[in-house]
């Protein structure tokens, strides 16, 4: 059940009930638990329109609120809003039946959407390095929270393995290695690709090498078309690896290559909806003359005078074209009612064009730009090498999982055999690294710091690990199956029984925000709060040395939060560990 939206549905009944009219009743956690668990505060809004006290009016709602057996006090209070609290056996039979339901008590949306998730989004040729972290990370999470709250999810990995690149590609392959791709790895790649670019800075008849290249590729030519492939697998195989020490999947890998066909379509298209005109040779999208015509265009966007070009003066499509044939395509095959793209923010500007665009094109679709901040270093730079190259995502996995180990043989924090440890160090460094950044706003930069990256306290990916190990270790101790542990009802007794019952009491609502706003921080601030109340309670309240109902409640408690932890780690693409 979602807790906040089923009181919220409650007060507004009892607005109803007490003052005869339909009315928000704008409810909000307390901010102290001392006054209470819920507010109230609909009373004040209504009393200035009624001309009336609020206070009379609050009173009059708390009267109604009273009534129902999950309300064990409705008090007014300040100016007039009403402070509900919790009756303590509702909420014990509310996570009983959460502990007897596969879903942890979290309900499927009520209309279920179907939503392309645009993430990652490497090139074909180049090595995944940092700055595709964030975007993999985010990208995996909304689709994992996504589908579970119910909606049908298309992961789309919108890879770059199209354009100039290529022709640079293949031109430096010929010059540098006759033409001869056999041997080469995905560095091996870049390398041919870093010559070839410098090279073609410096010598212009390379550089028109490389674009009669590229229109030999774009015309068909069997024989680039051939080497293409090649670089494409390679770099495939690499990302393959990658991809999989992350946990990370897509349901469809459609780069820049497949629209390629429809880009002649996205012109008539455009020119056919009198968006474009030709500027100097190049056909271009003013936003700034919609505006001024009377066309709506959005935001910043009636004010911008700088093009938004869909075709260059020698033919050429750009990366504009492309992703309007994206839209179509998700729009009219996958039918999509709502795309997402995780993408950092500095694209914010193309994407408002672009979903402007769609949006006069006639594509009925919502669409969003999730956008993200960067990470940093300690100097709070962006996170590079020593020699100012970006960080290959391999080697920042490879070095948090060596520090894991390191951590967890020095530190002793866990007691397993040296096999065992192996394999539990590679699921604490990869899912430290993907906790730390889900745990940030993502429109937030942060610092990336290895030296606090691996910490078995505080609100760390490896705590959160340990805690729902812990909480594994109460039912293996007691030799209890903890999966199929079941009671009728929850009795609570003790302050850090109720204190933690709330807590978990939240789990959908959270659940159900982090995924319709695209905010996983929200379910990384439930984890961590959920792993500091269970560790008061376990402190507290003893479990297995206690006794009848008492002993029941406190197992069903643990349950409860062993199995949010874990489903809440296996939401954000974290590898939940059964021992440490």
């Amino acid at each position: 059940m979602r807790i906040e939206r089923y009181f919220d549905d409650l007060a507004q009944q009892a607005i109803e009930s007490a003052l005869g009219v339909k009315a928000p009743a704008i409810l909000k956690p307390t901010q102290d638990a001392k006054h209470g668990d819920y507010q109230v505060n609909g009373a004040m809004a209504l009393a200035k329109q009624r001309k009336e006290n609020p206070r009379d009016l609050a009173g009059k709602i708390a009267a109604e609120l009273v009534k129902h057996p999950a309300v064990a006090g409705a008090e007014v209070a300040g100016p007039g809003f009403v402070n509900l609290r919790l009756n303590d056996a509702w909420i014990g039979a509310e996570l009983a039946k959460n502990l007897d339901d596969p879903r942890d008590g979290v309900p499927s949306v009520e209309k279920a959407e179907r939503i392309v998730v645009d993430y990652s989004s490497p090139n074909i040729a180049k090595q995944m390095h940092v700055g595709h972290l964030r975007s993999t990370i985010l990208g995996h999470a909304l689709v994992s929270m996504l589908r579970f709250v119910g909606h049908h999810v298309i992961g789309d990995n919108h890879i770059g393995d199209w354009g100039t690149q290529f022709g640079l590609l293949i031109a430096g392959l010929r010059t540098f290695r006759g033409g001869d791709p056999a041997g080469l790895d995905i560095a091996g790649l870049e390398a041919v690709y870093k010559q070839a670019s410098k090279r073609a800075e410096e010598d212009p008849s390379f550089a028109d090498a490389a674009r009669a290249e590229l229109a030999k590729l774009q015309s068909g030519d069997a024989e680039s078309r051939a080497l293409w492939q090649q670089f494409v697998d390679i770099t495939r195989a690499e990302l393959d690896k990658i991809y999989a020490r992350m946990g990370v999947t897509f349901d469809e890998w459609l780069g820049e290559s497949f629209y390629d066909p429809m880009l002649p379509r996205v012109i008539e298209a455009v020119t056919a909806a009198n968006l474009a005109r030709e500027d100097q040779g190049a056909l271009c999208i003013f936003f700034h003359e919609w505006a001024e015509s009377g066309a709506p265009a959005p935001g910043r966007l009636a004010k911008q005078k700088e093009p938004f070009i869909v075709r260059k003066k020698d033919g050429a499509f750009l990366y504009s074209t492309t992703d309007i044939a994206t839209v179509m395509h998700r729009h009219e095959v996958l039918h999509a009612s709502r795309a997402i793209y995780v993408v950092d923010v500095r694209q914010a500007l193309h994407f408002e064009q672009l979903f402007a665009v769609a949006a006069r094109l006639g594509f009925a679709m919502r669409l969003e730009h999730v956008g993200f901040g960067t990470v940093l270093d300690e100097s709070g730079k962006p996170l590079k090498t020593r020699e100012g190259k970006a960080i290959t995502l391999a080697s920042l996995l490879d070095e948090a999982e060596a520090r894991a180990l390191e951590v967890m043989k020095n530190e002793k924090v866990v007691d397993l055999p040296e096999d065992e440890l192996v394999r539990v160090a590679r699921a604490v460094g990869i899912g430290a690294v993907k906790y730390a950044d889900l745990r940030q706003n993502r429109l937030s930069d942060y610092q990336f710091d290895f030296a606090k990256l691996i910490e078995f306290r505080g609100n760390s990916g490896p705590y959160m690990q340990y805690a729902a190990a812990r909480v594994g270790s109460i039912f293996r101790k007691g030799e209890i199956d903890e999966a199929g542990f079941r009671v009728p009802e929850v009795h609570l007794e003790a302050p850090e029984e109720k204190a933690l019952a709330r807590t978990l009491l939240k789990f959908a609502d959270v659940v159900h925000t982090a995924a319709e706003t695209c905010q996983p921080h929200l379910l990384t601030d439930h984890l961590f709060a959920l792993a500091r109340d269970y560790s008061g309670f376990f402190e507290a309240c003893p479990v297995l040395k206690s006794e009848g109902t008492t002993r029941t409640s406190r197992l069903a408690l643990c349950a409860l939060t062993g199995r949010q932890l874990r489903r809440g780690l296996v939401l954000l693409g974290i590898e939940p560990v059964e021992r440490m």
